[in-house]
């Protein structure tokens, strides 16, 4: 009987552990299932992109996965019962449960208001396609001179505040950082975010913790009030919420909390890769969201799962970073690099060539989702590993 593999979320890392899957073991042997809410795969670090009016290539689930054996079922998931190991989704054809023999918990994350007063009512968020696409709607109703605030200066808001900037250089676009802009940066990287920032015209808010956000405002902790016509919300982001309903072990933001093979502490037949799990990298730092992050933690899963059903070697490989790629804009960007721990070092790569920089990991990022089963040879082994069994078939590392 075929090894039951379920991959609940088709974002970065679970097309593509989906497809490694694939490229690991033999169709005869599993039946890989990959579930998700949309039918298109969505290039989450674009969406600065799509939301100031730039089309995005349509990339259709269905034909990605064509002829690699992944099945693709599109539907909500509403649940996840671990003792049981089936998955409640509800799709087009109405609810269904479905068994399974592993699951690759892969539902990511989304927005975080922070419960803000006024931010879930008012303000945009570009975490997902849809919100984009609010919030680029909402840019083309705007008239000259009118400002738009982002919220938030980690990676999203400076991307998202520069790329608005640049598209809409009549509108009044300013940013909001509860600390000082780009402080994680090296004094090069920061130097050059200035600039930029001062070129198009960004007004920059240090230092400046929003409390409170109003139709055609907000407001910060010191009584402040800021115009803003409209409000985009990059703030952080907070893990799907049905992790934190099962009998999973999660942490207190609804992480699953998982081993070095991204398996559950708790639960032997699931894995959490990407912003649902709780992984811990170089130092014993939690890894950041991001598909920096998130892209290994499906490679080291589904080769942790393709060892454990054939009896091969579990993988050992590092989870470390190399730099930090920011654009600033179609023509502008900023590569930090950085230490195995994510913490900046002296060496930048600016302008011109670090926008180039960026575009190609972008691509190569979509290109390795969009083509699953191509790139590293295929190495199908047999399945040893009874159905259900909930052992490893391998020795665990000491």
């Amino acid at each position: 009987m075929q090894h039951r593999i379920i991959v609940l979320g088709a974002g970065y890392t679970g097309a593509v552990a989906a497809g490694r899957l694939a490229r690991r073991l033999r169709r005869e042997d599993v039946a890989i299932t990959l579930v998700n809410a949309e039918p298109d795969f969505v290039e989450r670090v674009r969406m600065h992109q799509l939301a100031t009016g730039q089309e995005l290539k349509r990339r259709p689930l269905s034909a990605m996965f064509a002829g690699t054996g992944v099945e693709v079922t599109i539907a909500k998931v509403t649940g996840v019962d671990a003792g049981r190991r089936t998955v409640a989704v509800d799709g087009a054809d109405g609810t269904a449960e479905l068994p399974y023999d592993t699951l690759v918990y892969a539902l990511g994350s989304g927005w975080n208001d922070q419960g803000v007063p006024g931010a879930a009512e008012h303000a945009y968020e570009i975490a997902g396609r849809a919100g984009a696409l609010r919030l680029r709607e909402r840019l083309s109703r705007m008239t000259a001179g009118q400002a738009v605030v982002v919220v938030g200066g980690g990676l999203t808001g400076i991307e998202a505040a520069a790329e608005i900037a640049e598209a809409r250089p009549d509108l009044d676009v300013a940013i909001a950082a509860r600390d000082g802009l780009g402080d994680w940066l090296s004094p090069n990287g920061r130097g050059h975010l200035r600039r930029v920032f001062g070129r198009l015209g960004v007004t920059v808010h240090e230092h400046t913790v929003v409390t409170g956000v109003e139709a055609d405002r907000v407001v910060t902790a010191d009584g402040t009030e800021i115009p803003a016509a409209v409000t985009v919300w990059t703030t952080g982001f907070a893990v799907h919420p049905i992790a934190r309903a099962t009998a999973l072990e999660v942490t207190g933001t609804g992480q699953i909390v998982v081993d070095g093979t991204m398996r559950s502490v708790s639960h032997p037949d699931v894995y959490a890769i990407g912003d649902a799990a709780m992984v811990m990298g170089p130092g014993n730092k939690p890894l950041r969201m991001s598909c920096a992050s998130g892209t290994p933690t499906a490679w080291q899963a589904a080769d942790a799962i393709a060892a454990r059903l054939t009896g091969g070697p579990l993988p050992n490989a590092p989870i470390r970073y190399f730099n930090q790629c920011v654009s600033l804009g179609r023509k502008e960007g900023l590569i930090q690099y950085v230490t195995a721990d994510d913490r900046a070092v002296r060496a930048v790569l600016t302008g011109r060539l670090a926008a180039v920089y960026k575009e190609l990991v972008c691509k190569g990022a979509a290109w390795g989702v969009a083509n699953p089963t191509l790139g590293l040879p295929a190495r199908r082994r047999p399945v040893t590993r009874q159905r259900g069994a909930a052992g490893p078939a391998v020795k665990e590392p000491a």
